[in-house]
């Protein structure tokens, strides 16, 4: 009789990575294609190769592996949908996680020394609170600011990284 070797299942479905590859062969009619067969619609006409390719990817990883948490898809549609709240946010993390009640701030403006102070409810200056830095940078200098930037919390970019 003769010994059996194991018979190797057929796959029935592509890998994720052979899923990609596959993508990464079709050509701008065939993403479209893909697009309308995967999201039931068709895709925005303006989107050029490497956008759909990159869009149907994440949707193929997202749908094998899991999508964002729910925190990171707020704060995305946010970011997208230019949410007016956002830059408080930011602020009120930057100032509230970074810096704890109490850490003192100073700048020199002008050869006049300027002492803030994080408090929790946002940074006093001379007796008065502002809920940003950007906003006690403004009274100090009578100009806008970048708050964190104006107390050297924040890197400037250098003209090299700009381009």
């Amino acid at each position: 009789m003769r010994p059996t070797r194991p018979v190797a299942k057929k796959a029935t479905k592509l890998s994720l990575e052979d899923e990609i590859a596959h993508l990464r062969d079709l050509d701008l009619q065939g993403l479209r294609a893909r697009w309308k067969s995967m999201f039931r619609q068709q895709p925005p006409p303006h989107l050029p190769r490497h956008l759909l390719f990159a869009i149907l990817a994440y949707r193929l990883q997202s749908d094998a592996l899991g999508d964002l948490d729910p925190a990171t898809a707020r704060l995305l549609r946010q970011i997208a949908t230019g949410d007016g709240t956002l830059g408080t946010r930011r602020t009120d993390a930057f100032g509230r996680r970074r810096l704890k009640p109490g850490t003192i701030l100073m700048r020199e403006w002008k050869a006049q020394a300027y002492r803030v102070m994080v408090v929790n409810e946002g940074f006093a200056l001379n007796g008065k609170t502002y809920d940003s830095l950007s906003k006690v940078a403004f009274a100090i200098t009578g100009t806008n600011w970048n708050g964190p930037r104006f107390f050297g919390l924040r890197d400037k970019i250098s003209p090299e990284a700009k381009s």
